[in-house]
């Protein structure tokens, strides 16, 4: 998604106390049979039920953006320890392998500095890490190593095995970049927050509490769906899963 969570997050906020504002609005023309005690009940069912429907789709989007940071965490970590098990087994071969390992490392590092920049900045996400020609290069650099023993001959398949691993997750972690949040989805959403706001705003005449209140209230639901969008991009924003693998195996790279 091309719009960012703090824009989506903060039009959300806009329609939500635009939307009571525009319902106080609409009261003062309203005939008063029309703001009866029967018409009252009949609306607050209604909204009631808008209210609902709309709880139950951010808690069920919210438990699927959570699961895709989990399963996104949990490929990070299986990346790391695939690559830094590749380090040992290489270095376990023989040292005519270490180009292949300073590849590693410096893939490591770039990660580590397009998505945890060491500034504190966003960052640029995943999808301007480590490129597929480096991966493709390691690759190609075990499979021109020449065994000369049964141990090394063990080492060599092994490390192809790790090799084609980690970039299978690459490319399963790319793959679910796109997120799992539709944008209809989201125009749902805010549609049914600003109705059932802009009948807060029909319920009652607007006082300074009320205000306070329903400010209150619409920038809760816009932090919510701040959340969800960042939870459904795990690489990119200020929430983002945790640096320590990548960190971790960089860290014992080369020993």
């Amino acid at each position: 998604m091309d719009v960012s969570p703090l824009s989506l997050a903060s039009l959300t906020f806009a329609c939500a106390f635009g939307g009571a504002l525009l319902g106080s609005y609409i009261r003062s023309f309203l005939p008063p049979t029309h703001l009866s005690k029967d018409s009252l009940d009949v609306m607050r069912l209604g909204m009631g039920l808008v209210a609902t429907m709309t709880a139950l789709l951010l808690g069920l989007v919210t438990a699927s953006a959570r699961s895709t940071f989990d399963t996104q965490d949990a490929a990070l970590r299986t990346s790391a320890a695939n690559i830094l098990t590749l380090d040992r087994l290489l270095a376990r071969y023989g040292p005519e392998t270490k180009p292949t390992r300073e590849l590693i490392r410096q893939a490591v590092e770039f990660r580590i500095q397009t998505i945890w920049p060491a500034d504190g900045s966003r960052g640029t996400g995943l999808s301007q890490t480590v490129p597929a020609p480096a991966l493709e290069e390691m690759e190609r650099q075990i499979l021109e190593l020449t065994p000369t023993t049964d141990a090394q001959r063990w080492y060599k398949a092994e490390a192809l095995k790790l090799g084609e691993e980690v970039m299978k997750t690459r490319w399963r972690i790319l793959g679910a970049q796109g997120g799992t949040v539709p944008v209809v989805f989201l125009i749902v959403v805010i549609a049914w927050l600003t109705v059932k706001f802009g009948s807060f705003g029909l319920y009652t005449q607007p006082n300074a509490s009320l205000i306070a209140i329903l400010i209150l209230a619409a920038l809760s639901v816009a932090a919510a769906i701040f959340l969800i969008l960042e939870l459904d991009g795990p690489f990119d924003g200020f929430i983002k899963v945790s640096s320590g693998p990548f960190r971790f195996a960089l860290a014992n790279l080369g020993l």
